[in-house]
């Protein structure tokens, strides 16, 4: 074993020792091996010139900083492009050596070194700026605070915490509310402390994945920060000419593993570091590397608001607005939290200048994955901004309040006549899987609901009366009416389940709609059943339970009239839609979270149907199988699964039920 490999191992024998006799009252061995271990270590230390930053021949006082200060960094340090293709990483290579090496799940750090000895420590920031950590990083467990070198010498790399570490300090955590939720951001949140003490007690630890600077190569670079003293990401050479980019990405994951390293990817750069600088960079990324992400992109930004849009039934959904970040070539500035209790989850008590993590969900929805909510070891509460549940509705400043929807709280207007809840409702009506009448924007509808020629969804079909007055609105041009009024009359020749989806009834969505539409013959036949039995008619039809009935009823008896009158406005389509296999038959799924084999769960579901099966939108007693790709998922979906008995398959292994 040579000097480098056992400083850490002494390192952190003593320390053992040391928290044993002092914290335990134990003496595990005696003062005399104790001293000898101890000159052991200093003796190396003095010949190899490194010192880290836990060692026990250090006295490093904690110190409590008012705030962190400011620093302009020497060289950008800009994020990296990102895919998630492994022919991707093929491309990049094209015959030229490179290098494969674990992208950390942490908190990027920059130290500094002059005359041997660390001076500064700072995090990426906004690539440009980034904040002063000094005090803390002497805090990391394996951090040198002093090298071989006498040169100003620079190195990058992550601050993580292991999932060993991570695992232990939450288990002093009897709260399972309280508990940290994953490596990164206790890792973020403990280098970003005031007080340094409490980064001592995280066990932070520093891996270095790049040498910036006085290096030809990155893996002369990864050899020099070894013999410093530094802990090395892991890596492996690769050439796409003579190596299995799959193969050697699978070594890596198995090396992440075995140390316990929180990854989202794999990060691969030509070893040339002169050929790598020679081709520049984009407006947002060096061209010398590339990150293959294993999951979807995430893009930290800063909060600033939260709006309330209201939707068909009267709830009030938060929107977040945020920095402006571009996620898979497009610019996001906003994203749905869904309801109360989601919003609560993801931020906990939301404020201004909180630091959120947002992704696009399938390459297309943005969604905050999570947040660095309010601590107060490192948010000042006199200078926070909080941003509020509104207690007066945004639409028509009438009260608001908040309902339970199974595990889910929502805020909702408890005005009836609120325009709010007119808006949503016809947005819905007008929209793709309902009426599908394009060109009716919400803008529109808003627009036509201010001037009183919408007062209900059937309105709708007597706008033609309007047209003269329409052409003559700023924004509305003789085409443009004629274009809308006839995506209008188009919409009159549509499907019963259309029709029963478009009026906005409480928890009868598309696949309800659609299944309780498939038993009834006509409108007349829909009517004649509600009149005659109820909705309870249709409770034997999986996914229809006492709920969706209720709702139902509840609707057609105060409505009744009003339905008649808005269903005289179509002609209505037959539709034969026969299944092309009878594997599912009989068999009834539902799908959550996110989907990879297919485009999206839309495209799942028409699988299952053409094969035969039926999907509901809520797990019940009926169910066959829900399809979820989170194993640990906590979703009231798995959740009511995990209790009823009901079966819980991956994607594949829904495939492969299919292709049995």
């Amino acid at each position: 074993m040579d000097y480098l490999d056992r400083i850490p191992l002494l390192v952190a024998q003593l320390n053992e020792y040391r928290d044993a006799y002092y914290n335990r009252s134990e003496s595990l061995i005696s003062d005399a091996e104790y001293d000898e271990l101890f000159d052991q270590l200093k003796y190396l230390e003095e010949i190899t010139g490194v010192v880290l930053a836990n060692s026990p021949t250090q006295t490093v006082g904690y110190e409590i900083k008012s705030e962190l200060e400011k620093v302009k960094h020497s060289h950008l340090m800009m994020s990296l492009d990102k895919t998630k293709l492994e022919s991707d990483l093929e491309k990049f290579s094209s015959g030229r050596d490179c290098v494969l090496s674990l992208k950390l799940d942490g908190l990027t750090i920059l130290n500094s070194y002059e005359n041997g000895e660390l001076v500064q420590s700072e995090t990426r920031g906004n690539a440009e700026i980034g904040e002063l950590i000094t005090h803390n990083a002497k805090m990391f467990d394996n951090l040198p605070l002093k090298i071989p070198c006498k040169d100003k010498f620079e190195i990058e790399g992550e601050a993580i915490i292991t999932y060993q570490d991570f695992e232990k300090i939450n288990e002093t955590i009897s709260d399972p509310d309280k508990k940290y939720k994953n490596p990164r951001n206790l890792a973020s949140g403990s280098v970003r402390q005031l007080d340094s003490s409490i980064t001592k007690n995280r066990h932070v630890k520093f891996v270095t994945w790049k040498v910036p600077f006085g290096v030809k190569t990155y893996s002369e670079g990864f050899e020099l920060a070894r013999r410093y003293g530094f802990e090395v990401v892991p890596w492996v050479p690769y050439n796409s000419a003579t190596d299995s980019v799959h193969d050697l990405i699978e070594i890596l994951k198995l090396l992440a593993n075995s140390q316990g390293y929180p990854i989202d990817g794999i990060v691969i750069s030509y070893n040339d570091v002169t050929y790598g600088k020679s081709l520049g960079m984009t407006g947002h990324h060096p061209r010398h590397s590339l990150a293959f992400k294993f999951y979807d992109e995430e893009e930290e930004t800063t909060l600033r608001d939260i709006e309330w849009s209201m939707g068909k039934t009267g709830v009030l959904t938060p929107v977040a607005i945020f920095d402006e970040v571009e996620i898979d070539g497009t610019s996001v500035r906003r994203a749905s939290l869904s309801n109360l209790s989601v919003m609560q989850d993801t931020l906990g008590r939301p404020f201004v200048g909180e630091t959120i993590w947002v992704t696009k969900r399938n390459a297309i929805i943005p969604k905050i994955e999570r947040a660095e909510k309010y601590d107060p070891d490192v948010h000042d509460l006199e200078e926070l901004k909080w941003l509020s549940i509104p207690i007066k509705c945004p639409i028509c400043g009438g009260f608001t309040g908040t309902v339970k929807d199974n595990d889910s709280e929502m805020l909702i207007c408890t005005n009836p006549d609120c325009k709010g809840k007119l808006l949503g409702k016809l947005c819905h009506a007008a929209s793709r899987d309902a009426l599908n009448i394009d060109g009716m924007s919400e803008a529109t509808i808003s627009t036509f609901i201010k001037l009183g020629w919408l007062t209900s969804i059937n309105d709708i079909y007597s706008l033609s009366i309007y047209s003269e007055k329409m052409k003559n609105l700023e924004g509305f041009g003789a085409k443009s009416v004629d274009k809308l009024l006839a995506a209008i009359e188009k919409s009159k020749h549509t499907t019963l389940d259309k029709w029963l989806y478009s009026l906005s009834i409480n928890l009868v969505g598309k696949t309800a709609s659609k299944a309780i539409m498939s038993k009834v013959d006509s409108i007349g036949d829909f009517f004649n059943v509600m009149t005659v039995h109820g909705a309870k008619y249709f409770s034997d039809i999986p996914g229809i339970g006492d709920v969706i009935v209720k709702s139902l009823d509840d609707y057609f008896n105060q409505n009744c009239h009003e339905m008649w009158k808005f269903s005289k406005n179509f002609e209505f389509e037959t539709v034969n839609e026969q299944a092309t296999s009878s594997k599912l038959n009989g068999k009834t799924f539902v799908i959550t979270g996110t989907v990879e084999h297919f485009a999206n769960r839309n495209a799942l579901k028409k699988e299952i149907e053409a094969n035969g099966g039926k999907v509901t939108g809520s797990v019940t007693s009926k169910t066959d199988c829900l399809i979820c790709d989170d194993p640990n998922s906590t979703s009231s979906k798995c959740k009511t699964a995990h209790s009823l008995g009901i079966e819980i398959i991956s994607e594949n292994e829904f495939l492969e039920l299919l292709n049995k």
